[in-house]
């Protein structure tokens, strides 16, 4: 069976990581979406709630299946006998980044491969963080997450603004 892994904040989960993943879901057998844990970064919403969305969203996709990952992503694969990570890139800039994570992940588990996957065109001004600042300033981001989650992720953004006015 091939294993890929489709690592990521997912603060909040959104079309475009969604899109990778469907897209993931067609060339390996089990893809596991990962939620990470960075604790250098204080996250909207905790890693047991962004599973629980990521669920909500993948239902139809049967060979798909979510967990969270608080450790590093090498170590995680060779644990679920991952043979791939499975990264979304979206511009110039995210590739320099994740080649450099190809490398380290490489260096630490030989036997996972990166595989690179272009964003589809539509998405590929979408970010977690263009998601928070929108919903923040109580704009309509229902173009950008999957509508099983767009309530919840507005709710959350309106209570933030409420303690903070």
């Amino acid at each position: 069976m091939r294993i890929a892994i489709c690592p990521g904040s997912f603060d909040p989960v959104t079309l475009g990581h969604l899109d990778i993943v469907r897209r993931a879901s067609q060339l390996f057998d089990l893809v596991i979406v990962a939620v990470t844990v960075n604790p250098n970064k204080i996250p909207t919403f905790s890693a047991e709630k962004r599973v629980e969305l990521i669920r909500r969203c993948i239902q139809t996709m049967p060979n798909v299946e979510v967990d969270c990952c608080d450790g590093l992503l090498a170590d995680y694969a060779k644990q679920k006998n991952a043979c791939a990570l499975v990264k979304g890139l979206r511009a110039v800039t995210d590739f320099e980044y994740e080649f450099q994570m190809a490398l380290i992940n490489k260096e630490l588990n030989p036997e996972l491969e990166t595989v690179f996957m272009t964003t589809s065109s539509e998405y590929m001004y979408l970010s977690s963080s263009a998601v928070r600042q929108v919903a923040g300033y109580g704009g309509d981001i229902s173009k950008f997450v999957p509508k099983q989650i767009l309530q919840d992720v507005a709710e959350r953004f309106c209570i933030e603004r409420n303690d903070t006015v």
